[in-house]
């Protein structure tokens, strides 16, 4: 079930509405009630990955349980690793087996063995990377003493299940939205109203500037021989639109959702294509998965500390990791490497945390410097985006070799017009909402209730006029 399809629209409203009718005196009937429609809307994909979903909750909150009745460091030690070793494993065997497969046949055909390696036949299961994210922090917050085992079976399966960050995040912590599943939640109309604004940026996001850029993006990348540099740089740049637009506006939708719910999930997305460094860029993109890689893997391999080649080696694996766990494919890799090398002058001269404020905080305009920087960082985001939506790395270094020929320097072969006037309208909207958790929101603080009305179904019409197949969201495949 797509957060942008009419029978999520159907599905929604109708939770919603039984949800509060019960009210918070029965707060186990809520949460049982959105566990129910979270493995019906699971279920809605393929029913058969039903089991993969029960299975990792069912491991996870017997391992919590397991630890804590523990009496010696290594039968606690024990659970811990056998947890980890069979999440990591189905993830493993499902996501990258294949990739394992294909990459040693084809580097002992290096020495002129021929192998045919038996692959699976199955599709990646929706957003098995996410979930198994969500228990693992789980168990490592329970063997780090940071969290009590959560006793209540129902809670634990909510924690891990609710439906709005099920496929695609945020990735969430246990410290963070189990106690809230836990509380008695009451019905906050500015929150619900709140709620559905956030909804509909999300959608206008999705709908509006992803598919429109995804339209020429796809055209572009599917058919780069046929195309100039200057028209593949096009389609570089229209990427980088789509997988923002579809990325946060995916998270603006659960993030608005929860809300309606009355829970409050991560932040995930602070205007990443207005950052002024690599660093500051992290910190603004996918903002639960870095933290989550800071927390539980540069941290414990540690961090910071130990001098400049740790911090360099740490980031290095962070960034490698991080690109592994976006596919199974050698171009994520390089993404991940890419970035790496971005980011390591903050890290060797000690100034990733130099840009720490909102860019242009109290002007309306950025400085000269400001832009500059924007535009460098915005423009080496592009060109490891490239890796990331090549279908190989020698597409990749096809299309990149293109643009750095004569034809560079030509008219592109495609100019949509339309296309770069709805994309001004979205950069001066997010960068007049940059203060804000998401744009939209500036117009409830500054608008008239008639005018900002106005907006709101201004913003239904377009969604409408834009709408056409269901498009799904870019990280699903993950």
């Amino acid at each position: 079930m797509l957060f942008n399809s009419f029978s999520f629209a159907a599905f929604l409203p109708i939770v919603f509405i039984l949800y509060w009718v019960l009210g918070k005196e029965r707060l186990r009937a809520q949460n049982i009630l959105l566990l129910g429609a979270s493995y019906f809307f699971y279920a809605c994909w393929d029913w058969r990955f039903m089991f993969l979903l029960i299975f990792s909750t069912l491991l996870d909150y017997f391992t919590g349980l397991k630890m804590t009745a523990s009496n010696t460091k290594e039968a606690k030690k024990f659970w811990f690793w056998l947890s980890i070793s069979i999440n990591l494993s189905f993830l493993g065997i499902f996501k990258y087996y294949n990739f394992f497969a294909d990459s040693f046949a084809d580097a002992i055909a290096i020495f002129g063995l021929q192998v045919n390696p038996w692959t699976l036949k199955v599709i990646l299961p929706v957003g098995i990377s996410f979930y198994t994210f969500h228990g693992l922090s789980y168990v490592i917050d329970i063997y780090k003493n940071r969290i009590p085992a959560e006793k209540n079976f129902i809670d634990y399966s909510l924690f891990v299940s609710f439906f709005p960050l099920l496929v695609a995040g945020p990735i969430e912590r246990a410290t963070h939205l189990l106690p809230q599943i836990k509380k008695a939640r009451s019905f906050d109309y500015s929150k619900a109203i709140d709620g559905l604004r956030q909804i509909l940026w999300g959608l206008f996001k999705k709908i509006v500037i992803a598919d429109q850029c995804a339209n020429y993006a796809n055209m572009i990348f599917n058919h780069s021989g046929e195309y100039s540099g200057s028209t593949l740089l096009l389609g570089a740049i229209l990427f980088a639109f789509q997988i923002y637009g579809d990325f946060s506006g995916y998270s603006d939708i659960a993030l608005g959702t929860a809300r309606l719910f009355g829970i409050e999930l991560l932040r995930n997305f602070s205007f990443p294509y207005f950052s002024r460094d690599i660093a500051e860029f992290w910190r603004r993109w996918h903002i639960s998965l870095s933290t989550w890689f800071r927390d539980y893997l540069y941290i414990p391999l540690g961090g910071s500390k130990g001098g400049t080649w740790v911090k360099v080696r740490n980031t290095f694996i962070i960034f490698l990791v991080s690109g592994f766990w976006h596919g199974a494919n050698w171009t994520f890799i390089i993404w991940g490497l890419l970035n790496a090398l971005y980011i390591m002058p903050s890290i060797v001269f000690n100034t990733n945390r130099s840009n720490l404020d909102t860019v242009a905080e109290g002007r309306i305009f950025p400085s000269l410097k400001e832009f500059a920087a924007m535009i460098l960082t915005f423009g080496l985001t592009v060109f490891a985006w490239i890796f990331f939506r090549a279908n190989s790395v020698q597409h990749a270094f096809n299309i990149i070799s293109t643009i750095g020929s004569e034809s560079f320097f030509s008219i592109p072969q495609i100019l949509p017009v339309k296309l770069f006037l709805l994309l001004t309208l979205f950069i001066l909207i997010e960068w007049n909402g940059r203060m804000e958790q998401y744009a939209i929101a500036k117009f409830a603080l500054l608008w008239p209730k008639p005018v900002r009305w106005g907006i709101y179904y201004g913003l239904v019409l377009v969604i409408f006029f834009f709408a056409g197949a269901e498009q799904q969201f870019i990280y699903f495949q993950f």
